[in-house]
């Protein structure tokens, strides 16, 4: 059953909110300014009572952005995940339609899972030739001051773009599974975050071009940087050595010829606590 309900339409040539409902434990936040005046966007914020998802939850949602109208749906803190009872798993579901000229941006803070906890999350976009998207998701390793890293049982994530018709042009899922061989930690090692951003339309197109650069300049500086040469360097000046990149990205392009579209994965390991 659905717990959540927004549409985006043009009312007096700007982007407005015409329809907002949510149920427990699911609520929407929408501000009346956000940002610059002149800028023709809507922001929501979605949150959760009790400030995160409690094992069993189960929360879907649907959105529609109206032609030419710009939507961001965001959160205040990370989704916290609280851990499972017994084998129960929580679930989020999103559907979203963008129409012709229009542009949807999900930015949220990242999924946290505690100790134990089970969640599957599932993004579904519908698309016409000249939408625009851009979706962040991201998971960190859990509550670092709790001592807990990677310590959930299972998160899945999936995300899946569509073109008219149901054409499918994107399909991607991500699953992390604790095993019977090796935990997650022993997989994952020391990286601490793990994050994808897709970039779809010609709104995004100015960006995709910077982003793919940048990539490759990033990666570039961290692969000399863990060089063998530059690890005996920096043993001779150093009681530490640093042997894989702190941080890791790729970048792909994917769509039609005529249609140029950029997927960016990012790996990402931090020093800090997130």
């Amino acid at each position: 059953m659905e717990t959540g309900r927004v549409a985006v339409e043009k009312v007096g040539g700007k982007s407005i909110v015409t329809r907002c409902y949510s149920k427990y434990p699911l609520k929407f936040i929408v501000p009346n300014k956000v940002g610059n005046s002149k800028t023709d966007a809507v922001w929501i914020y979605s949150l959760t009572y009790g400030g995160g998802i409690v094992s069993g939850d189960s929360i879907s949602c649907n959105f529609t952005v109206g032609d030419g109208c710009t939507a961001v749906l965001t959160t205040q803190a990370s989704t916290k995940v609280y851990k499972s009872m017994g084998s129960k798993c929580s679930e989020q579901v999103l559907e979203a339609r963008v129409g012709s000229d229009a542009l949807l941006a999900i930015i949220p803070d990242p999924v946290t899972c505690f100790s134990t906890a089970r969640y599957t999350q599932k993004q579904i976009f519908r698309m016409v030739g000249d939408s625009s998207l851009l979706v962040v998701d991201w998971v960190t390793s859990g509550r670092h001051e709790s001592g807990e890293k990677w310590d959930f049982d299972m998160y899945k994530s999936t995300n899946n773009i569509f073109l008219e018709d149901d054409e499918p042009l994107f399909l991607d899922t991500m699953l992390l599974e604790k095993g019977s061989i090796s935990s997650i930690a022993e997989r994952m090692q020391d990286y601490q975050v793990i994050a994808m951003v897709v970039f779809w339309g010609p709104k995004m197109k100015h960006i995709q071009n910077q982003v793919q650069e940048d990539v490759r300049k990033i990666m570039t500086e961290q692969l000399q940087f863990s060089s063998p040469a530059s690890v005996h360097k920096r043993k001779r000046n150093s009681n530490h050595c640093i042997n894989q990149p702190n941080f890791i990205a790729s970048s792909s392009v994917f769509g039609s010829e005529h249609l140029k579209f950029l997927k960016t994965k990012i790996k990402i390991s931090l020093l800090v606590v997130m």
